[in-house]
């Protein structure tokens, strides 16, 4: 053990989704730092468990004083005897960069933790490893530090995946959008970024909203700038409970998009998650809900076994099924992404269509749910975990051997 190990998600995680005790931990890292004020790796702990407990400013807070002290920190592995994978990260909750300590599960690899800002003067202090991911997810805040590692990351000398920061920023929701508009395989709806005072006039019935967003009518979903997982996203469908959404969130500026009412026959809402890495497409979960707000956790999966039949036959079935019937628009992913690693959240249309609802690199895909109700979740998992690794290991050795 070093100074600069850390216990990791993929230790973390787990305890809080079992809601383990984690007092004896916190007092063994809080007398850490009591001992020693320098120690960074004891306080990056603690940051993690205060996250892992929704105490996100404290967490925040801890994990800056832990960066003023140093920048890299090592998750072990198994053994440690697998490859050494740097992940560049950026400040932030669990949801700022690509989960990589998760992806890791079940390797003996060693991940080294190196996070950059918008003011990192270069990358001449980076451990040693054999190759690196840009793992900072799409955000508005950070465009700054993506910008900054297009400029650092060219002089790298070992590979790096998902190598291109300008491909994840374009990422946004109203950028996905139009990056898709012409293709027929899948449909990514069109969004459109709009000021308040515009759609303040929308709701005081001043002006319509066709006027003032061509070809868009209500119902609409809308949602603040810049957040994920389902933060302030709501459905208006009149100028009404426009007013009334606006009312509740001071935003300068939002998404509009029309809703797609994308119930399937059992008058359900499925929304799946897929990673696609290395160009494959991996099933990460399927939940069903009568709401069409679909959260994974929310939606009945663990109390219902029909639901989890369906969720369990879709994962076991996705090669020759799901993923061959949506190849078209698995192909049409790639080819607009063009990034070694990336996840969709999606449903399918009875179209035949794929809906795309959001495309980023820092999706949460973990294998955290109970095994007793949930057998088939964690091999599929693995295989998604296994893919990673591979992807890894296969950029390594194409290095290799152009030397």
């Amino acid at each position: 053990m070093t100074d600069s190990d850390i216990l990791g998600l993929h230790r973390i995680l787990p305890m809080a989704f079992e809601r383990q005790d984690m007092t004896a931990l916190w007092a063994d890292r809080a007398a850490r730092v009591a001992a020693d004020a320098g120690d960074a790796a004891a306080m990056m702990d603690l940051s993690m468990i205060l996250q892992a407990h929704a105490r996100t400013d404290e967490a925040l807070a801890m994990m800056a004083e832990a960066l003023k002290i140093r920048r890299n920190y090592r998750v072990v592995h198994g053994d440690g005897s697998g490859i050494r994978l740097l992940a560049f990260v950026t400040p932030g909750d669990f949801m700022a960069n690509t989960p990589v300590d998760c992806l890791l599960n079940g390797s003996d690899a060693v991940l080294w933790l190196h996070y950059v800002d918008a003011e990192t003067p270069d990358l001449d202090d980076l451990p040693e490893h054999d190759v690196a991911l840009l793992a900072i997810g799409e955000a508005t805040a950070h465009r700054p530090v993506l910008v900054r590692m297009a400029a650092l990351l060219p002089g790298l000398p070992t590979p790096v995946l998902n190598a291109d920061p300008h491909k994840i920023a374009s990422l946004t929701r109203d950028g996905v959008s139009a990056m898709f508009a012409d293709e027929t395989a899948l449909l990514v709806p069109r969004t459109h970024h709009v000021g308040r005072a515009a759609l303040a006039a929308v709701a005081a019935g001043t002006v319509t909203l066709e006027a003032t967003v061509a070809g868009l009518s209500f119902p609409i979903i809308i949602r603040p700038l810049g957040t994920h997982a389902g933060g302030g996203l709501d459905r208006a469908d009149d100028s009404s409970e426009l007013a009334t959404y606006l009312g509740s969130y001071p935003d300068d500026a939002f998404f509009l998009a029309p809703f797609v009412d994308y119930r399937g026959a059992d008058r359900l809402f499925g929304k799946q998650r897929i990673v696609l890495i290395g160009g494959k497409p991996y099933p990460s979960h399927l939940a069903l809900s009568d709401h069409w707000i679909v959260h994974y956790f929310g939606s009945g999966m663990a109390e219902n076994p029909a639901k989890r039949a369906i969720e369990a036959a879709w994962m076991a079935n996705f090669d020759t099924d799901f993923a061959a019937r949506h190849a078209d628009a698995f192909a049409a992913l790639n080819r607009h992404i063009g990034l070694d690693y990336f996840g969709i959240d999606c449903a399918e249309l009875p179209d035949g269509r794929l809906l795309v609802f959001e495309v980023d690199v820092a999706m949460i895909v973990h294998d955290l749910d109970d095994v007793a109700t949930f057998p088939y979740k964690k091999p599929a998992m693995q295989r998604l975990f296994d893919a990673f690794v591979a992807v890894a290991q296969a950029r390594v050795a194409a290095l290799a051997n152009a030397a």
